[in-house]
């Protein structure tokens, strides 16, 4: 398995949480208002998000983890080992914490697509946000949302299950061409969720044993 390195971590976030990632048909927002509507009501009205997740790239890199969310603005990404990582937000700023190196990152939520998922007040009108593709088949909603006035963040391609519908896998496109998408599984939504999880404490390093002189 190839795992991701910090640089691919930075930006997978940094753009941040589908698999098929066709060029779908633009959708014309007059005639098929109910259905972008159907997918801003999902995202204002779901409070919390807990799931296992699964994360690859067209690079060949791979990860997993666990994801918490609870809107407005709180998340929390748990990579399992060896992918070392731990992503925090508590609602003023996100923290990257690369264990590995010992480092942490502060990154500012206008820098990212994450308002699609944390924010309370999402207004897909064309002005706030913009939908630029729209795929569905059966059992499926693909859609491909974008700002307007922030072009320098990248678009975000958003997959939902029809029955029921609900969110269960992005994907963004970096600035170096390389597709991440993020796959949620055993997912939980409005759940209880601890306050806990969205306050970032550092990890002791463990003491070294001097032993006796």
């Amino acid at each position: 398995m190839i795992l991701f390195d910090k640089e691919n971590m930075m930006r997978i976030f940094a753009f941040l949480t589908a698999a098929l990632f066709y060029t779908f048909p633009v959708l014309a927002l007059e005639k098929d208002a109910q259905k972008v509507q159907q997918v801003e009501d999902y995202l204002n009205n779901v409070r919390t998000l807990k799931a296992s997740f699964v994360q690859t790239a067209s690079n060949g890199s791979t990860a997993e983890g666990k994801l918490f969310v609870e809107k407005p603005n709180k998340i929390r990404m748990e990579y399992n080992a060896p992918t070392n990582v731990l992503i925090v937000g508590n609602g003023d700023y996100i923290i990257y914490n690369d264990k590995d190196l010992d480092q942490v990152t502060n990154i500012d939520y206008d820098d990212i697509p994450a308002s699609l998922i944390l924010a309370n007040n999402i207004r897909i009108d064309g002005k706030q946000i913009k939908v630029s593709n729209y795929y569905e088949d059966d059992g499926s909603v693909v859609i491909t949302l974008r700002y307007p006035s922030k072009p320098e963040i990248a678009p975000i391609t958003m997959t939902f299950t029809k029955k029921p519908f609900a969110l269960r896998q992005w994907s963004i496109v970096d600035p170096q061409s390389v597709e991440v998408i993020v796959s949620l599984y055993d997912v939980e939504s409005d759940t209880v969720l601890d306050e806990g999880l969205f306050k970032f404490k550092k990890a002791k390093s463990p003491k070294k044993y001097k032993g006796k002189k």
